[in-house]
């Protein structure tokens, strides 16, 4: 599983990166039992690996300090203070073990010339509750947030993505898991608005949702229509 995020600014930015298996197995059986972490630079450099959170000292005086320290010791965790520039945290299972895992950024310090300003995971959609979630979390408190979801299938191709979703749907709902948008076909509504984004899907049969969100938790869900598999990628983008 891959997870990418973009830091803007003139600043660096402190983040927390987890990979979680273990604690969800209480909810999902077929959890990965033992991720392992991998961040690196946008040149493929490997910046810093993990395997359990507690392994180095220092890293772990780190994460519990954070507030996000993973519940499970066989998780992975990840502090960073990053440059502006894009980044991808890379999960797998250790020694070649599978299972459903979850990867995480969390922004540290939330204030100067900074900003998490896209985040984004590519993945396995399977048939029936086999989706694709992406969950995203508005911080701040008085004043909402423009924010653009992508649901990528198609584009993946040309990137060399063997099997990927050749149509995509796309669900945004709230904390209570109340659906408030819905998109197929990205040019099906909002056209106008997403193209003035600059940041349109390049094929007509992606999905994305342009959406003013006040703070809060949100959950975007991706699907292959008629129950189609294959890999996509959701994204979540921070235009305001």
């Amino acid at each position: 599983m891959i997870g990418g995020f973009i830091v803007t600014g003139s600043m660096p930015k402190k983040v927390i990166v987890r990979a979680i298996g273990p604690s969800l197995q209480n909810s999902l059986p077929a959890a990965l039992r033992d991720p392992v972490l991998q961040l690196r630079a946008s040149d493929g450099s490997l910046i810093r690996e993990n395997d359990n959170w507690r392994d180095d000292a220092a890293q772990a005086a780190e994460v519990e300090a954070s507030g996000a320290a993973p519940k499970n010791d066989f998780e992975s965790a990840i502090v960073a203070t990053l440059a502006p520039g894009n980044y991808t945290a890379a999960v797998t299972g250790k020694s070649g073990a599978t299972g459903i895992g979850l990867v995480e950024v969390y922004d540290l310090n939330r204030w100067g010339d900074c900003k998490l300003a896209n985040i984004s995971t590519r993945g396995l959609v399977a048939s029936a509750e086999n989706v694709l979630i992406g969950g995203f979390i508005l911080g701040g408190a008085d004043s909402n947030a423009t924010v653009l979801l992508r649901a990528i299938g198609p584009s993946l191709a040309s990137a060399g993505v063997t099997n990927p979703l050749a149509n995509p749907t796309l669900e945004l709902r709230d904390s209570n898991g109340a659906l408030l948008l819905a998109n197929d076909n990205w040019k099906d509504q909002q056209q106008n608005a997403i193209e003035q984004t600059g940041i349109a899907p390049n094929d007509s049969l992606e999905s994305a949702i342009l959406a003013d969100l006040a703070p809060g938790a949100y959950t975007a869900i991706v699907a292959g229509k008629d129950a189609a598999s294959g890999i996509a990628l959701i994204e979540v983008y921070n235009l305001r």
